[in-house]
């Protein structure tokens, strides 16, 4: 959707199949990620008017046996990067350009992220090359199902979080290989920066259960001293993700 500010957004509605909490999950994930320094996209709280829905076609929602209106306010939006008409992205890039990714580290990165936050869900990316780039940049989409979508509880597993192409952690040789984000998870995320987060969240995304989300928050902070073991778990696991570990 082109917004109001000039750009462009990939926008997830309130009454999405996976539940308004998705919203809520996208929006805090996405900031914390930023302040860890990992390539995510900017994003924004859209508002999308009735009438706007009521002469669009296209703003419905899909279900198993039929389809729904997309409901009106406030809704979750990530910035596209660039003009959809001059920017093309992809979910997919072959092997020989896979390792030719200009920020390739940034998996290590995000998978510290993901295990911190326990994203029930496998890492995903896209990939685009900017018009004065010659080399592809990822940039880390979809942070709904950290904190277990919306369930807001950790089920830690050692392969949850893993970008499905293992290629992506060559460079992995030992724990200090995912630094410096395990650094940043304990020096850069403070209770400040959760209180700076969730003033921003609209409280109709989480049925305005202020309790819910504090203790959520409170349990995610708690959890910023087990993330070197959880990175580890993975490698220990019989899927060897980390195939130059040593």
């Amino acid at each position: 959707m082109r917004c109001d500010d000039g750009g462009y957004y990939v926008v997830k509605f309130q009454n999405n199949p996976q539940g308004s909490r998705i919203l809520a999950n996208e929006l805090l994930g996405t900031r914390l990620a930023a302040r860890m320094g990992l390539p995510v996209p900017a994003v924004a709280i859209v508002e999308v008017r009735q009438e706007l829905i009521e002469q669009t076609e296209d703003l419905v929602i899909q279900l198993g046996r039929g389809r729904a209106p997309c409901r009106a306010g406030l809704q979750f939006g990530s910035c596209y990067p660039g003009h959809p008409a001059e920017t093309v992205i992809y979910d997919f890039l072959p092997e020989e350009q896979l390792r030719d990714v200009a920020n390739l580290a940034d998996f290590c990165g995000m998978f510290v992220f993901d295990k911190w936050t326990c994203n029930t869900n496998g890492r995903q990316a896209v990939f685009f090359r900017a018009p004065d780039d010659t080399r592809y940049r990822a940039s880390m989409i979809d942070q709904g199902f950290c904190f277990n979508a919306g369930e807001w509880n950790f089920p830690d597993a050692p392969l949850r979080g893993l970008y499905s192409r293992h290629r992506v952690y060559e460079s992995v040789r030992r724990l200090e290989s995912f630094e410096p984000w395990l650094g940043r998870v304990q020096r850069n995320i403070t209770e400040k920066v959760f209180d700076e987060i969730l003033r921003e969240i609209p409280g109709e995304w989480y049925g305005n259960d202020t309790d819910a989300i504090e203790q959520m928050l409170e349990r995610l902070l708690r959890r910023r001293t087990l993330v070197p073991e959880l990175v580890t778990s993975a490698w220990k696991s019989s899927a060897q993700p980390f195939p130059n570990w040593k």
